[in-house]
């Protein structure tokens, strides 16, 4: 495991965006991504009748809602041991194939680290 204290800062910041969003909202997962300009998207899971988005799925709409062309990283807080396909494959359409995607549990602690690839 590794602690988002070996994190750097921006992604440290992410992680604990995205924690702070599961927690606030009381929602299974927060997500946070970061846009080419520095600039943080945070989101949480989404289930209406009609409409189901994770957390992630949901940041990277926001972040292209708001004009962001690429993504620099992203981070989702679940219980999850891994980030789902759909998640990166989110992420990659925004982000390309590179981008890191953090997945930290609800303590905020590291699980894994890949790319949207």
């Amino acid at each position: 495991m590794t602690e988002s204290t070996d994190l750097g800062a921006e992604d440290r910041k992410i992680v604990t965006l995205a924690r702070s969003a599961r927690a606030r909202n009381g929602v299974p997962e927060g997500a946070a991504v970061r846009d080419e300009t520095g600039r943080t998207y945070v989101a949480g899971t989404v289930r209406l009748e009609s409409l189901k988005l994770s957390a992630l799925q949901t940041a990277v709409a926001m972040a292209v809602a708001s004009g962001a062309t690429s993504l620099e990283a992203a981070a989702v807080v679940s219980e999850a041991e891994t980030p789902s396909d759909e998640d990166r494959a989110a992420v990659r359409d925004l982000g390309g194939p590179d981008t890191p995607v953090l997945l930290a549990g609800p303590d905020g602690t590291l699980r894994v680290s890949v790319t949207a690839g």
